[in-house]
């Protein structure tokens, strides 16, 4: 079986995954697919702070702890099935780079209900956190990059230019058919520097 590192990208209540196979100067992308990270996708659950902002503490914590779980369990599902998936084409899936946006430490509750901008900054962490969590259940290990020093630390580690690393992204997406968005190319790029790895 050859080893096959994965990328995360995420959204609120979704995230974008996609699978490499190396060899190392020239992958190649073997899976693409939208993981579903809520249930019912609708506002209310896929920005359970913007909802629990509205709600009384007591059930804004028990709301969004339930999203939590959800989340978890939904990324669990979806990182197994891609698992044997990959095994039935002979990959096995050995890591996952998961793409940052702030990594700001959130504070509690009450402190992140009182503030737009950590409501924002909490949803996403917490799918962020759901798939950490389906990693580690796994057992895969999980590399973070922030998103914005994707390309930087791609260009030192892979020895490639910037320029050049974005043309090769996008050649992957031509080879493997729409949709190849930024969600895909930043997400392979983060599974190409774990290759490296």
């Amino acid at each position: 079986m050859k080893n096959a590192p994965l990328g995360f990208r995420v959204h609120s209540g979704w995230a974008v995954a996609v699978a490499l196979c190396g060899p190392l100067d020239s992958p190649l992308v073997i899976d693409r697919r939208r993981l579903e990270l809520v249930k019912t996708f609708t506002y209310t659950f896929r920005q359970p702070y913007h909802t629990g902002e509205k709600m009384p503490k007591k059930d804004a914590a028990q709301f969004i702890a339930g999203v939590r779980s959800e989340a978890s369990r939904l990324a669990i599902t979806s990182l197994r099935s891609m698992r044997a998936d990959l095994s039935d084409q002979d990959y096995k899936l050995c890591r996952c780079a998961l793409l940052l946006a702030s990594g700001r430490v959130l504070p509690g509750l009450e402190q992140i209900l009182s503030s737009h901008a950590l409501i924002h900054t909490a949803d996403g962490e917490l799918f962020r956190d759901a798939l950490r969590a389906a990693c580690t259940r796994c057992h895969l290990p999980l590399e973070t990059v922030r998103e914005k020093n994707l390309f930087e630390i791609a260009s030192k580690t892979l020895r490639i230019s910037t320029v050049a690393l974005k043309r090769r992204i996008t050649a992957f997406g031509k080879s493997f058919g729409p949709p190849w968005t930024q969600d895909e190319k930043f997400t392979a790029l983060a599974a190409w520097l774990t290759l490296a790895s």
